[in-house]
């Protein structure tokens, strides 16, 4: 008798629900989202569940648009790069740079 979990039943997730012809991500239909729900919408009701109101939608947006790389200047992305640059493995350098997070990162420290 075969006392393991079938895999799918190991791979289910409440996120994406896919099955032949149907892809639904938090049980929204990827065709009704396609055209009608932005990229940072998007980012929202995958991490959070739940679509967000207009307000939420745009202040995710800003903090997407002001994450983008700040070049070799900023203090979490120069200790990445130098990391991988020493022969770091992937997860060593992104340790690194999330340990460089702090008041001065993107020049937040500039204020």
């Amino acid at each position: 008798m075969n006392d393991r979990p079938d895999v799918a039943d190991w791979w289910r997730t409440s996120i994406i629900d896919m099955a032949p012809g149907q892809i639904r991500f938090r049980g929204h239909p990827i065709e009704e989202l396609i055209g009608t729900v932005s990229f940072p919408s998007m980012i929202w009701l995958m991490t959070r569940g739940d679509l967000p109101s207009e307000g939420q939608a745009r202040l995710l947006e800003c903090a997407l648009v002001a994450a983008v790389d700040h070049g070799p200047q900023a203090p979490s992305i120069a200790a990445a790069r130098m990391a991988v640059t020493c022969g770091l493995g992937l997860n060593g350098a992104l340790a690194s740079a999330v340990n460089m997070l702090d008041d001065v990162h993107g020049g937040a420290g500039e204020q």
